[in-house]
This record gives structure tokens, sequence and C-alpha cells, in this order.
């Protein structure tokens, strides 16, 4: 049978049996490619690329490109073909944009041109003429040599409809990227994120470190960590679940302003906002608290919505952000009382009403929970999801903050913060904790929850302990999660969007 898309360009790439047909098709013109020589050259060289010539000539007229001929190598993926006679045209598309190809029997031979009539879209191809423009006014390519140079076997998907099927997507990325501009469009941005963050620390004397993923004590934040054997030393290693404790021991050691660009690992659930390996920015700066950070993260906010987006004023979800104003502070008590009303607010840290207040909501607790942990489920449960404007939620309890540094004022408390931007936590932020004897302290008490079964408590990092009694200095630390970062400002609803290869379940 023949894949007559190549006459159409449809690109419709068929179900089931249909589908089986055309890839036996193809692998039956690889054979025959195979049988004639080398079936995947490597020897072609592009000397332009689709974009660029586009922005180099699109403007010119016919009667210039005529007058100044300007022959190229171009090279690219064929996303569509059509034409009949002797005459044929095919869309070709590299990293930059596409680009036009006119090829005509007389130019390039009877057996080449015969060659290409059989050739299918998604083939990759190169082709070597001058540009000029067609009747229709296109800049295109007038091919004087073309070269097959990869045959590609599975047919794309239609393209009118693009890749709709969301899980295919995600597991076959390399396909949507192929067929989805807008897929390509989010990954791009993400880079330029990630260089617009670098750059911006770097204008700030920061230092770029790398630390261990693979640690004997998990540690950093409370979380559950993936867990492997190293066979050599006879030792248990876990995947980090953040850097901070080894970042905190570079600042005791002198680096006074640190950051890395990480991966970290969670062993935890999937959704639309988690995802079990992710990437953070983390970031330590000595003589600093956690004030100064909160400044950063709105600076910093504002600076990415004019480069990426040339405005402060960004769209996600069908809702309108106005970054230029003053981002919201509000405490963890007071977000509370303003979204329970009936909340006795002279019972904030009544162990027993929290614990009653809870049932009520519905919200799980354990016999060891302390008001500091129950106050958080309360505000998780009931005001965290309402926080769609940029807001700053700062002053957490010391039971939840094993490693930030109590308020001066208020030791039930810590100056810590976490920002909310569009209903979901984007960044964690404290004063750190550089009291050496409160740090043990605080390490024997979440070894004491972990031994009441709670897998996400802190292990003891006796070294960690050392190292702030060499002396650390006053210092400020944050945690920024660039794939929710990526996913505001790109529009997209899910993590799995922004990440490249998310983890899934076997198919």
């Amino acid at each position: 049978m023949t894949d007559n898309r190549q006459d159409n360009g449809s690109g419709a790439a068929p179900e089931g049996a249909e589908e089986n047909k055309l890839i036996a098709e193809r692998r039956s013109k690889l054979a025959a490619l195979r049988a004639r020589g080398p079936a995947f050259p490597n020897d072609f060289r592009r000397t332009a690329l689709a974009g660029q010539l586009q922005s180099a000539y699109g403007e010119r007229d016919g009667e210039w490109l005529d007058a100044n001929p300007t022959r190229v190598s171009v090279g690219g993926r064929m996303m569509l073909k059509r034409g009949q006679g002797r005459v044929s045209f095919a869309n070709i598309e590299d990293r930059t944009g596409r680009i036009q190809l006119f090829v005509q029997k007389d130019s390039v031979g009877d057996e080449v041109y015969t060659d290409f009539k059989s050739w299918d879209v998604g083939d990759i191809v190169g082709a070597c003429g001058p540009l000029f423009r067609t009747k229709a006014g296109e800049l295109s390519v007038r091919v004087e040599s073309l070269r097959l140079l990869v045959k590609s076997l599975r047919p794309l998907p239609d393209k009118w409809h693009g890749l709709a099927d969301v899980e295919t997507r995600y597991r076959q990325r390399y396909v949507d990227l192929i067929v989805n501009e807008a897929s390509r469009n989010v990954f791009r941005t993400r880079a330029k994120i990630v260089r617009y963050l670098r750059d911006f620390l770097d204008a700030l004397d920061f230092l770029e470190v790398e630390t261990p993923m693979m640690q004997p004590i998990p540690g950093g934040a409370t979380a559950r960590p993936f867990v492997t054997h190293h066979n050599a030393l006879d030792l248990d290693m876990y995947l980090r679940i953040a850097p901070e404790l080894y970042l905190k021991r570079l600042v005791a050691g002198g680096f006074e302003r640190v950051y890395e660009i990480n991966r970290n690992f969670r062993n935890e659930g999937l959704s639309t906002q988690h995802n079990p390996e992710f990437t953070m920015l983390e970031l330590y700066l000595a003589y600093a608290d956690y004030s100064d950070l909160m400044d950063w993260i709105e600076k910093a906010i504002r600076g990415l919505a004019d480069t990426i987006q040339g405005s402060q004023r960004v769209s996600y979800q069908g809702r309108e952000f106005d970054l230029a104003k003053p981002f919201r502070r509000v405490t963890v008590e007071q977000a509370i009382l303003e979204h329970n009303p009936d909340f006795d607010p002279l019972s904030l840290r009544d162990a027993t009403y929290l614990r009653k207040f809870c049932e009520r909501l519905g919200i799980p607790v354990q016999p060891h929970d302390g008001p500091g942990k129950l106050q958080i489920e309360i505000f998780e449960k009931t005001a965290e999801h309402t926080l769609t404007d940029p807001t700053f939620v700062y002053a957490y309890p010391a039971e939840v903050s094993p490693l930030s540094r109590a308020s001066d004022a208020d030791p039930f408390l810590t100056d810590r913060f976490e920002f909310f931007l569009a209903g979901r936590e984007l960044a964690n932020g404290f004063s750190e904790l550089n009291d050496p004897e409160d740090q043990a302290a605080r390490f024997r008490a979440q070894v004491a929850r972990k031994d009441r079964g709670d897998e996400e408590a802190m292990f003891y990092d006796a070294d960690y302990v050392r190292a702030l009694e060499y002396g650390m200095p006053p210092t400020a630390g944050l945690g920024v999660g660039i794939d929710r970062l990526v996913m505001f400002f790109t529009d997209s609803p899910s993590i799995r969007d922004v990440i490249l290869f998310p983890h899934m379940r076997p198919e």
C-alpha cells in the first residue's frame, strides 16, 4: 500500500493495523536503501539554518534574489510534501524554523526525483541550491541536489490535531517536540528562566557550586528519600532531598554567597504539582536575613516577567497577574484566622483545640503532632490554595522548621517564609539556624518523630552540627522550585508540561 500522506502533506498517523502497514512499508524502503549503500549517511553539512535565511532574506524580493544568487545547503525533517508531475514542494524544519524546497525533475535528475517521490513526511533530508521566490511569493530553495539522510520508520501524528493525547505527549516527548511548536517553546522558555537566574546571581557575586546527589544522611528538608546501596562501601545511600546542609557547610567554610541549580528526589506521590525528581535553585547569603530574601524574590520575579514576557502583567490559566504591585505579606496565624472566621484567636497555640478543629475539617493528625504542626495542617487545608496573588506567608512554627532560626520576639515561631503564587508554593526561605546546640536539639526532636513513625522526619547529622560548631555567620537561605516557576511563566497547568521526561507508570 502507498503512504498517501506524501502527496497531501497531512502527516496523519493512522492507528492499529493501518499504522503497522505503513511502518512495514517504510521498513521495506529502508531495506532497499541499505541494498544501495550507506542508509544513514553522515557526510552532509549545512551552510545555513531556516530561521537565519528567513531573517536575512525574508524581505528581499525575487528580482534581488535573482540578481544576487545565494547558494545554500539546508537540512531538516520533512514536515510537508506536495506536488505532482515534474515539480514538487517540500517544507523542512530545523531547530530555527522552516524553509520550502522547490524540487524539479529537470534540476535534480530522473533518479533522484523518482526517489524523492517515494520519501515520506518525517524523513530527514539535505538539499543544496540557490534561494528564490516562488510565484506565490514564498522564500524557497531551488533544489539542485537532494539527499535522504535519515529514513523515518514511524508516521508522525496528524498535523491538524497534533499529538493530542496528553499521556502520549509525556511518554513520547520526542514526538511531541517534533510536531508541537508550543511544547518546544515551553522548554526554550525554561532555559531562559534558568539562564536569567544564573546571570542575576552571578552579577551579585554568588558562586555556583555542586554538592553530592548521593548522601549518607538525607537532610535539608522533611521528606521521604529514595534509598540505594553502594556496594564497594557496603553503605546505604540516599538520593538527596535537598542540598541545604552541604551548601551551609560551604558558608561556614567561607563561601559567603553560594548557589546550586540542582536535581532533588523525594519518594512521594505524583500530581500536577509534584514529580519525584525535580529542579530547585537553592542559595545562601551570609550577613542577611529572611526579609532580604523576600525583597530579592520580588525583584527577581519582576525581572523574569520583563525578560520572558516583556511586561509585568502575566496571564496564567485565564487569570491576569499584575506583578508590579507590592507582594502581600501575612503570617501563618493571620492566614488561618482570615480563612477560618469561626476559629478562636485565643486558641491558636492550644493543641487540644487545634486537634479538634483538624478533626472537624477531616484532617488526619498524629498523636505526637504539636500545635505548630497542627497549625500548618489547618493552613494547608483552608488557606494555601486561596493564595492566588503573589503572597509571602511568614512566621512559621519552629516545630515544622527544624533548620530555621527562632524568632527573637517569639520562640514558638521562626524567621521563615514561603512564597505563594497562583495557589501554589514557589519558594521557601528563612534566616538560618546557626546555633549548634539549638540545631542539635532540633535534630534530636526530629529523630524522636522518626522513631514514632514519621517517615519524613530528619536524621541527626552530626557532621553538620560539627560544622556549625566551627561557626557559620548569620545567613539567609532560599529554595525556589524551578519547575513551578516555569509552569507560571509558560501558562502550563501541570508540572509534567515543563519537565522533558516526567516520571510515569510503565506502559
